[in-house]
């Protein structure tokens, strides 16, 4: 969920928005903008669900939410997200 919200996200600020600033195309805000508004939702519940879920480390959820108000946030806390908990997978075992 995280890799389609913030393909969504760079699709807005990097495409949708030049169009509509640079060549008065304001169609593109609307559409690409609507879905990463629900994009973006459903990361969120899908965080807070998954926290409850899994023992993810505390950190998580606040670098989760933060990593999606910045660009490549999503990718960059997937990242670290997953070396974490594969890190403490080898832990247990």
């Amino acid at each position: 969920m995280g890799y389609l919200e913030g393909t969504s996200f760079l699709l807005l600020l990097g495409i949708a928005m030049p169009l509509k600033y640079m060549m008065g195309i304001p169609e593109a805000v609307k559409y690409v903008g609507m879905a990463h508004g629900v994009l973006f939702i459903a990361y969120i519940v899908i965080l807070m669900g998954s926290t409850i879920k899994i023992k993810m480390p505390l950190w998580a959820t606040p670098a989760g939410v933060l990593g999606s108000f910045l660009p490549f946030g999503p990718f960059i806390f997937d990242h670290f997200l997953k070396k974490s908990l594969s890190k403490n997978e080898k832990k247990a075992a």
